[in-house]
């Protein structure tokens, strides 16, 4: 494999040296074979800088990453996707908060789950079980709801936080009813249009793939996995689930975390309230040892909080399994985004530590971008 190429570009002016520094943390990780290739976007205070770097797919034909480069963002889909359309349907007098559930998606109510609410999924204190073998069961997308609903509990609920990519399943479903349209049109009407996310969608156009990061290499087929969704359950739902499916650019996922700083307004105008950022963005989870959890997000000082040592205590965000993830800090008002394929390179790479000294980095970028 050829060296990769390396490039930056911003829409403001930066302090240059400051800005090589920092993006040296990327750079390392391809070098050392963490990853496969990045892009990252880093927003502070209207300007934008950018970053690609390493490769979107290797071995023979291989393609570099770009700012275009198309990742698949695996769990990013519950922020970027499933909570908007939940929290718009809350505002918008559709649901309620603190409603069962059961009331959109009757067949829950099964084994006592009847009590289970909407922000008991959303903070993954539902007691549901975590995870469950969706796509070797043959089921219709129906039927696949239909199972999820008849599992029994892990747990009662607001007893502990098991991150459960069921809930959010139920909470895809529970979004398309409420609008009463299949949840990639849904995301696209409600989320990606007015946010001028041009590049965001489930299911990629097949002229679209070869934009696609490839993600793990699939022994069935033969080849690596582009352009197709990389979970297996998203899989086994069509591509399209409120747990995971979504594909998109470091740059359209920048604009959206904007929205959030903004307190709700971005490229096109308010998509939601300032109080409902806020009411998002608290904690809901403080009587949970080892939980500090939003609705959706992840907070600071959660188990799962991988913001670094450099960000504010209000600082949220998530991560995804494919290597991706996005980080907002109110206070010190900047982004970050990071997208990486690093399954591409079998799913035991971890970049727990990239992504800490990224969000690390960046806020050296958003401090240099204030200079």
């Amino acid at each position: 494999m050829t060296n990769p190429p390396y490039e930056a570009n911003g829409t403001k002016a930066t302090n240059s040296g400051k800005l090589r520094e920092a993006w040296n943390v990327l750079k390392l990780a391809i070098e050392s074979g963490h990853i496969p290739g990045a892009t990252a976007a880093v927003s502070c205070r209207g300007g934008r800088v950018e970053f690609a770097a390493g490769y979107a797919r290797t071995g023979a034909g291989a393609v570099p990453a770009q700012h275009h480069t198309l990742y698949d963002c695996a769990s990013l889909t519950k922020v970027v996707v499933t909570l908007p359309l939940i929290l718009i349907a809350i505002e918008r007098g559709m649901a309620r908060l603190e409603q069962p559930a059961a009331d959109y998606i009757p067949e829950l109510a099964a084994h006592g789950k009847g009590r289970i609410t909407i922000r008991q999924l959303l903070t993954h204190t539902s007691g549901l079980p975590a995870h469950r073998d969706l796509h070797s069961l043959g089921l219709s997308r129906d039927e696949t709801i239909a199972y999820i609903c008849g599992l029994p509990p892990d747990e009662e609920p607001d007893r502990s936080m098991i991150y459960s990519d069921l809930g959010f399943i139920l909470l895809g479903e529970i979004a398309s009813r409420l609008f009463d349209l299949p949840l990639r049109e849904a995301a696209s009407r409600y989320i990606f249009e007015p946010l001028g996310m041009k590049d965001s969608c489930y299911c990629p156009a097949a002229e679209r793939w070869g934009d696609v990061a490839a993600t793990e290499f699939d022994e069935r087929a033969g080849a690596y996995r582009q352009g197709v969704v990389h979970d297996d359950n998203a899989a086994a739902l069509g591509g399209v689930s409120g747990h995971a499916g979504l594909f998109s650019t470091a740059f359209d996922l920048s604009r959206y975390a904007d929205m959030w700083l903004n307190g709700g307004v971005g490229e096109g105008g308010r998509l939601l309230s300032g109080e409902t950022v806020k009411l998002a963005t608290a904690s809901w989870t403080q009587a949970i040892e080892g939980a500090n959890r939003g609705l959706g997000w992840v907070l600071k000082g959660d188990r799962w909080d991988a913001s670094g040592g450099s960000m504010s205590d209000s600082c949220y965000g998530h991560t995804g399994f494919t290597g991706t993830s996005l980080w907002i800090d109110p206070a010190k008002r900047f982004t970050a985004v990071l997208l990486t394929n690093r399954v591409h390179f079998g799913r035991h790479v971890s970049i727990a530590e990239l992504r800490q000294n990224f969000h690390d980095a960046a806020a050296s970028i958003a401090a240099a971008m204030e200079a």
